[in-house]
């Protein structure tokens, strides 16, 4: 399993891009930012100076999306870095949430998600792409490899996953609902015709270190909120049982609209509909040997990545002991089996 430290581009900038290094000390293996303009700096500029700050982790937003960015400025933006800093990129994309709604837009469709993970691949990865009638390329790109992982939650984002992306990003840690959603990834891509281990597995929550445990869950609590979300989304669309799991919809019965403004913070006061068998379900909390637990199980399931929200008021010690712990303890465990 690999690891991925995720922050929040609050300035200052020098502080995510410390963090950013300090995980790499650490030996996370990527580094991912929020891609939300308004609420959040500028994403691909901090990732620019981290790429520069570092030697070895790959980088990329968790997550973008269709509706805010020019497709082809999009992928330009990976292909530069790609050349500046060797290809240390992936592009994690959705629909969108936070990043569209706080200027007054909506999640973009399905259609035109399957449409901008094709149009960013290529145009991220060196090659041509027909887009409508005309034929893009970037002249000035060489051997850049960008791969596109595809954050979903609902069946018919878990199918696209599947169909198409190199990576599926799900959003909670939980391991029965991680169980069942790595399945019908797994399955949607066997029927489009691909090898369906070659999606790769990443899920993320919010992991916090440490032993008092209250505290944890409400530094943790937003999440539950976040995640809230998009599932009403698709409760929305497709009733509250089918679709996904009955007990990730459930919790959401109490919830009573949301605030963008304190999305993502700790301090968030929209989120008291989130109990603490949620919280304790999405994230991962408690001690060293609590995480090392739960993050055995999730790799047991075939996750490739857990890329942990780093957001809270521990996060020099979460790094340290997921360095000095927890990350050598899951690659002895995997060794062991292999």
């Amino acid at each position: 399993m690999e690891f991925g430290a995720v922050f929040q581009t609050n300035p200052p900038a020098s502080r995510v891009v410390q963090l950013a290094q300090l995980a790499e000390v650490h030996g996370f293996s990527h580094v991912w930012t929020f891609d939300s303009h308004i609420l959040w700096q500028e994403p691909y500029v901090i990732l620019s100076a981290v790429l520069g700050a570092t030697r070895r982790v790959t980088v990329g937003p968790f997550v973008t999306n269709p509706a805010t960015r020019d497709w082809s400025v999009t992928a330009s933006t990976f292909a530069t870095l790609n050349d500046m800093y060797g290809n240390r990129t992936v592009c994690g994309i959705g629909r969108g949430d936070s990043a569209v709604r706080v200027g007054g837009g909506e999640p973009t469709t399905l259609k035109q998600l399957r449409e901008a993970v094709h149009v960013i691949r290529e145009l991220g990865s060196s090659r041509a792409v027909q887009h409508g009638d005309l034929t893009l390329r970037l002249p000035w790109s060489q051997g850049s490899e960008l791969p596109v992982w595809i954050a979903a939650y609902g069946p018919l984002a878990l199918q696209l996953a599947g169909e198409v992306g190199d990576g599926f990003i799900l959003q909670l840690a939980d391991p029965e609902i991680t169980k069942w959603m790595i399945e019908r990834v797994r399955t949607a891509a066997s029927d489009a015709g691909r090898d369906p281990m070659a999606v790769k597995i990443c899920v993320a929550g919010p992991a916090y270190v440490g032993d008092d445990l209250a505290h944890q869950r409400e530094q943790s609590r937003w999440f539950g909120g976040m995640v809230g979300n998009h599932v009403a989304d698709i409760v929305k669309k497709y009733g509250s049982h089918g679709a996904i799991p009955d007990d990730l919809a459930d919790y959401i019965a109490q919830r009573e609209g949301y605030d963008y403004s304190t999305h993502g913070k700790a301090d968030n006061d929209h989120v008291d509909f989130v109990p603490d068998a949620i919280v304790d379900r999405f994230c991962v909390l408690g001690d060293a040997d609590a995480h090392i637990e739960k993050l055995t199980r999730l790799q047991e399931l075939g996750v490739d990545q857990f890329a942990a929200y780093v957001m809270h008021d521990s996060k020099e010690e979460t790094l340290r002991q997921y360095g000095e712990r927890i990350i050598p303890a899951l690659r002895t465990s995997a060794a062991a089996r292999s």
